[in-house]
């Protein structure tokens, strides 16, 4: 039997129905090779399996029963499915499934049946309960099953592809497909990719020992992938001109003299990466990393007086209008004593010294533009735009950022987080990015002392803050954002507003929060800068930047709810002036996971091992995001498990485009398709 090229579209098999092409092209499945390569995401051993357990279960489970029998139950508009588990021949508890407005499972499930369930597990008014499992149903369990009795992959599945389904075509592939005319992209390992051994270990291993290792040999050539689009995209910018803007450090020199405070060595030390990027005859293309409270903005606020000094034009784009205001406020009470222009472009506000539609050409000298995402939209247009500050990257996606860089003739780039990113992540992210790190915090700055609390603690913490306003102090007072009910998180600041303003009269309580207009936020927020107000009750609007020296209180409610990272950065709105500050974790009965994250923040107010931290509990998928849009996927790679494997590709790729820049030479044909389609598709992505 002759066998089928891995670049055979799957419509053109007859193994594989037609009315199921649309699903497998909704999972990316367009050709057997792609069958190929869609991995497993676990494994299970299915060759025993556990007991039912007695309790709840803190992670997934693997069990196989009996269904003793099905109930759907309908109130009010909504259905509930019940289905029973019994384990064979063993008389303990059973185990009752639920699906929540899901009443075609019921048709997918008979008394009798075999059942592979996959969850948690949770006790419940005496019952042991799993909810929304992962299901199939075990038809053939004798020698030799692709589903039972052994090892099985579980692949990623989709609407109209059951798992089990793909299960069985990516085997009949294997037995019909020529796997050494697969192509790997990494050449070091492409002997291993056109080993059929290899793939038959990745999908149906012997041991998890097989398949981990042939899942590694994928990640490898995945990871190269990847690297390669970012080698491409460092090269690609590095030959896209640039201009060289040294300034010549008079208006910086006079601003310098005029601060409060001497800056740290880890600044000055940026400050002069940054300054010999922006001289250069290239352009710069930067990553700014800097916990919060580091001084990263005064660091973009002198490259930017760098570009004004050279001639040149400077935006600043900022997540939220309360920040971009801000940075519009303080850049003004810094620059206008030196004659600077700075401007403010947001949906809502347009301000700066001058009035009228030509604000940008009217000045006589290069103006320091502040704004938001409308920059992108900015009718009016830049003159001479020099440089790029993207404040809060991570808030914005690749494209966002690559379209207010085009809207002007090769400007140095500055990009910043306050989210400390692993190394591993930064290589991934913001890999065609050079990266600055400041690494201490600015002097004459106060210590935060974090603590978890519980409801027993209110009339206590309620003395306390009580205490600090009577000594002229202000608090910020953070309620939870419930992302699936933003009218229920508005709903919920508002009454938590009303009962402050009880609890601590006479003194003034503000409301800030998502669904108020640009004004209302922005003379709320001027009132709690400004000290008319003791108290700001907020949803996570204030997450980032927002900086009021004279708050040294943070009360987060409900801490449990939040990510670390994020309780990290709400924990950095205080600490900004020279008073001891307090972060207070209001948290009853925190979960386990809760309870992790809430006792690190009280142990470290270290951003990088919190990120590290972070990234372990929940994984990178979302500090990936939409953050470098156009990238491959992961694939069966783990930024963690396999930091190794990333930085291996990451030498490779740049070794490789720097000895064949055009991928012209032999063998490399492959590579300039590939990139010309990961093109295509980022493309197609941006709309």
């Amino acid at each position: 039997m002759s066998l089928l090229d891995p670049l055979t579209r799957l419509q053109e098999v007859d193994w594989i129905p037609s009315h199921r092409i649309a699903a497998l092209h909704r999972l990316g499945l367009e050709t057997l090779a792609d069958l190929i390569r869609h991995h497993p995401r676990r494994y299970e051993d299915r060759r025993t399996f556990e007991r039912f357990p007695s309790g709840s279960t803190a992670s997934a489970v693997c069990l196989c029963g009996t269904v003793q029998s099905t109930r759907l139950q309908r109130f009010g508009g909504r259905s509930m499915l019940e289905a029973v588990l019994i384990e064979d021949s063993v008389l303990g508890t059973p185990l009752t499934l639920r699906w929540y407005q899901m009443p075609w499972v019921q048709k997918l499930l008979s008394s009798g049946d075999r059942l592979v369930v996959f969850g948690k597990t949770k006790e419940k008014n005496r019952r042991l309960l799993m909810e929304h499992p992962e299901f199939e149903v075990i038809e053939d369990e004798g020698a030799g099953s692709i589903h039972f009795d052994r090892i099985t992959p579980v692949h990623p599945a989709g609407d109209g592809v059951p798992a089990r389904l793909l299960r069985e075509w990516i085997h009949r592939t294997l037995e019909t497909v020529d796997c050494a005319r697969l192509r790997a992209l990494w050449p070091a390992h492409a002997t291993e990719l056109q080993s059929e051994s290899v793939w038959k270990s990745l999908h149906f291993p012997k041991d998890f020992e097989s398949g981990e290792l042939a899942r590694r040999h994928l990640v490898r050539d995945v990871f190269f992938g990847i690297q390669l689009v970012l080698a491409e995209r460092r090269m690609e910018f590095r030959r896209s001109g640039g201009f060289s803007r040294p300034g010549n450090g008079s208006i910086w020199a006079r601003l310098e003299a005029a601060l409060p405070f001497r800056l740290t060595a880890s600044q000055r030390e940026v400050m002069a990466e940054i300054s010999a990027d922006m001289a250069g005859p290239h352009r710069m293309n930067r990553l700014l990393q800097g916990d919060v409270g580091s001084g990263k903005t005064l660091v973009a606020l002198r490259a930017m007086v760098q570009a004004v000094e050279s001639g040149w034009q400077a935006a600043l784009m900022a997540p939220t209008q309360i920040l971009a205001e801000q940075h519009y406020l303080n850049f003004r009470r810094l620059l206008d004593p030196l004659g600077v222009p700075v401007l403010l472009r947001t949906s809502h506000r347009r301000e700066g010294p001058e009035s009228g539609p030509d604000l940008f050409q009217a000045s006589s000298m290069p103006a320091v533009v502040v704004g938001t995402h409308a920059l992108l939209f900015e009718s009016t247009g830049f003159e001479r735009l020099g440089l790029v500050v993207i404040d809060e990257q991570h808030k914005f996606g690749v494209l966002q950022r690559t379209r207010l860089i085009e809207r002007a003739d090769a400007p140095d780039t500055l990009v910043m987080t306050a989210t400390p990113i692993p190394r591993t992540i930064s290589q991934t992210l913001y890999g065609d990015l050079d990266v600055s790190i400041i690494r201490e915090r600015p002097s004459g700055r106060g210590r935060i002392v974090t603590a978890r609390r519980d409801s027993s603690h209110h009339n206590a913490i309620l003395d306390f803050l009580r205490g600090e306003f009577a000594a002229g102090r202000q608090a910020y007072i953070v309620c939870p954002l419930v992302e699936e009910s933003e009218k229920l998180d508005v709903k919920a600041a508002t009454a938590e507003a009303v009962k402050w303003r009880e609890l601590v009269a006479p003194h003034a309580v503000g409301l800030v929060h998502g669904k108020l207009d640009a004004a209302q936020k922005e003379a709320v927020m001027r009132d709690f800068r400004e000290g008319r107000l003791a108290a700001l009750v907020s949803t996570t609007v204030i997450e980032v930047g927002v900086d009021v020296p004279n708050a040294n209180v943070m009360l987060i409610e409900e801490a449990g709810r939040f990510g670390l990272s994020q309780l990290h950065q709400l924990r950095g709105r205080v600490g900004r002036g020279a008073a001891k500050s307090w972060c207070i974790l209001l948290q009853d009965d925190p979960s386990p996971e809760a309870l992790e994250k809430l006792s690190l923040m009280e142990r470290t107010n270290d951003g990088f091992e919190i990120a590290e931290a972070d990234l372990c509990l929940r994984g990178p998928g979302d500090l990936l995001g939409t953050a470098q849009t156009g990238l491959p996927a992961l694939g069966p790679g783990d930024l963690l498990r396999d930091a190794e494997l990333m930085l291996e590709a990451r030498r490779a790729a740049l070794d490789l485009l720097e000895a064949d820049p055009g991928l012209e030479a032999p063998g490399h044909e492959h590579l300039k398709d590939f990139l010309a389609k990961n093109r295509s598709r980022a493309a197609a992505a941006a709309g």
